[in-house]
């Protein structure tokens, strides 16, 4: 948290009354329980194919901006999805929650409802809905979920710090935005933010007059009482505490109804807390496809229980590499966030020679990319083909299929003689 910002936020009596005289329901605060409920029906109807990148197609984001309570104005005829600002924020609540996950096992990657957490929501009622997007956009709602630039090691985003950097930006009449500001919103607090603050109810947002060729933009922002008393709650109830986001940065897996103690004495209504299955270990042999660029691939399998690191070096093996560099996989994990685990020598964890394959959780067709020689800069692309029935005969990892000539390692080395 900005210190200069940190030093400002407190919880005073107003906010308090505010708090415990807001009802939470359909209505409101803010639009966010009926645009997430037009957001869920909408995929629920069918399984929508997504981009290469896993996000939104064209072709579905002016349906969705429609059936939004206030559906955005703009002049654009291809609108992207960041063009969209609440559509995106909205797509971001959506990977970040674990109610959907994306299935590579087509041509094209489709996301696809997770029947059994759907029917949790369902179960949910709005008190325990509207905390649980919360929840999910300060302490889960990475930028990179919706193909923006990532924040490193982080877990917890930093999206406190941008609600709060903006709420000391906006005087008590709130602002117009001219060209400098528009400018600035883009990067602080971003404009998913901006408008995922909208649709809580955190901020009152004035659009500008629809201009053709343009995209959606804000006129005018201002603060609400609503906006004001949450900050000062959360703030002074969590986020103030650095250990509280040490905890979670540190644990092994993201936490769920951390924000819970901090807002049930004003809402006593949330005593719901919806998780996510965990992915299980996988029993089987694992065959992958490990393509390095378009003509060059092996296809090798490998049992579940073998580590990470005996699938890289049988990957060098196979393309006649040394194994004497560092390495890293990496991986889009169930919400869209990047994963990575690391050659055993390096200092961060986890490590390769500490996790199984069957721990990893790709889905059938997804791919991971496993980068070898920080210098020299080999991806290879490993794709899983398929997990089937454990052979109890297999040990090691068994190369199946080759393709096409490997490079040679170190070309610019030259021919022995040359030396």
């Amino acid at each position: 948290m900005f210190a200069f910002t940190a030093q400002k936020i407190k919880l005073t009596s107003s906010h308090q009354k505010t708090l415990r005289d807001t009802s939470i329901d359909e209505t409101g605060p803010g639009t966010i329980l009926r645009d997430f409920a037009a957001f869920l029906e909408y995929f629920q109807e069918r399984p929508r194919p997504l981009t290469g990148k896993c996000q939104l197609k064209l072709k579905d984001l002016e349906p969705l901006n429609a059936r939004l309570a206030r559906p955005l104005e703009h002049g654009l005829k291809r609108p992207q999805q960041k063009s969209l600002p609440h559509i995106n924020g909205l797509y971001l609540l959506l990977r970040a929650s674990g109610l959907t996950y994306v299935d590579y096992s087509g041509k094209t990657p489709v996301l696809m409802m997770d029947a059994e957490l759907c029917a949790g929501w369902e179960a949910l009622n709005p008190t325990e809905r509207y905390f649980m997007l919360l929840e999910t956009w300060v302490l889960r709602g990475l930028p990179q979920i919706i193909g923006e630039r990532g924040q490193g090691w982080q877990i917890v985003p930093d999206v406190m710090d941008k609600w709060a950097l903006l709420f000391f930006k906006i005087p008590e009449a709130g602002f117009e935005i001219d060209a400098d500001r528009d400018r600035s919103l883009r990067y602080y607090p971003g404009l998913h933010n901006l408008g995922l603050m909208d649709m809580f109810g955190l901020i009152a947002v004035q659009p500008a007059p629809l201009q053709p060729g343009e995209p959606w933009m804000a006129e005018q922002i201002a603060r609400t009482l609503w906006g004001d008393a949450l900050l000062g709650l959360l703030y002074t109830g969590f986020f103030y505490d650095f250990e509280n986001i040490m905890a979670i940065e540190t644990a092994s897996k993201a936490s769920y109804g951390a924000l819970q103690p901090v807002l049930q004495p004003y809402f006593p209504a949330w005593q719901t807390v919806l998780v996510p299955s965990e992915t299980a270990f996988r029993e089987g042999r694992h065959v992958f496809k490990v393509a390095l660029g378009s003509s060059v691939w092996w296809r090798i399998a490998i049992p579940a229980t073998s580590m990470l690191h005996e699938l890289a070096y049988a990957i060098l093996a196979a393309a006649e590499f040394d194994s004497d560099h560092l390495y890293q996989f990496s991986y889009q994990n169930r919400q869209g966030v990047e994963e990575y685990v690391n050659h055993p020598y390096m200092d961060e964890g986890p490590r390769a020679d500490e996790v199984r394959v069957g721990d990893v959780p790709l889905r059938v067709g997804q791919m991971m990319d496993y980068w070898f020689d920080f210098g020299d800069s080999w991806h290879f692309d490993v794709t899983l083909e398929s997990v089937e029935p454990a052979a109890t005969e297999m040990r090691k990892p068994a190369i199946l299929e080759a393709h096409g000539e490997p490079p040679v390692q170190y070309p610019s080395w030259g021919d022995e003689e040359d030396w």
